[in-house]
């Protein structure tokens, strides 16, 4: 059960969450911390997180729904590699013993942050290049796509800004197709690690709660934000969230 102050903060964690994921991926940094610093363990934290903030990427589909329903040969072409790499990743992680997972749970985060730190050099990169960009053969995108998947039901922080990598890179669409492509792929994946977790895990469900009601709206708001503004402030505290989230765990 949670007191009045977690309550306020879970909220708060729950619409950055999803507001942050709506823009470009990357929330848990943001609900798995603060759900450690209330004293849950980390895989604990890990998959409560991923129950409470997958209202976010209902909310952020829904604010990219005109992108996702234009390409639906990009998402029968993504179907595939992107559910048996969710599979693979729930039975990685519901196979690792809760000792593993926290060894290599800061070291998830700093990757995460690498990533989510340096994606406006790769958007502008990808922007440079789309319209230099052929389709690819099935293997050359099914792959990476697949490996995405199964870091993303594993863990998930940065898989937003994993996925605009390898879409952008391998498929010849605008970046604003490209960001609906990886909220709709973002969904699935964390739909299926979320039933996963539900049956099998230790969900905190008072927790989970909270974090889903913030993270719906802020999922919608983050996708509207992300078609017009400017997010590097917003880059820069999610970053500065996660290597503190890594050092404590590191400590």
């Amino acid at each position: 059960m949670v007191d009045g102050t977690q309550l306020g903060l879970l909220g708060a964690a729950g619409l950055g969450a999803g507001f942050i994921n709506g823009v470009a991926g990357g929330g848990s940094l943001v609900s798995f911390p603060v759900l450690l610093a209330m004293g849950l363990p980390a895989l604990n934290a890990n998959v409560t997180s991923t129950v409470g903030i997958w209202t976010g990427y209902v909310g952020g589909s829904a604010g990219f729904r005109s992108e996702i329903s234009s390409q639906p040969e990009n998402l029968r072409k993504l179907a595939v590699p992107t559910l048996a790499g969710s599979v693979a990743g729930v039975v990685l992680l519901l196979g690792t013993p809760a000792s593993a997972f926290s060894t290599l749970a800061p070291y998830l985060i700093l990757v995460a942050c690498g990533l989510f730190a340096v994606q406006p050099l790769l958007s502008r990169a990808l922007q440079a290049r789309s319209s230099a960009r052929a389709k690819q053969p099935g293997l050359l995108l099914n792959a990476p796509v697949f490996v995405a998947s199964t870091y993303g039901s594993y863990f998930g922080a940065g898989l937003g800004v994993l996925l605009l990598g390898i879409l952008g890179s391998l498929l010849p669409e605008d970046l604003k197709k490209i960001s609906g492509l990886r909220s709709a792929m973002s969904l699935v994946i964390n739909t299926i690690a979320a039933v996963a977790f539900i049956v099998f895990a230790p969900v905190s469900w008072s927790a989970a709660g909270v974090l889903a009601g913030g993270s719906l709206i802020g999922g919608y708001l983050g996708s509207l934000f992300a078609k017009w503004v400017p997010t590097t402030l917003l880059r820069v505290l999610v970053v500065a969230v996660g290597l503190a989230a890594a050092v404590r765990l590191l400590a």
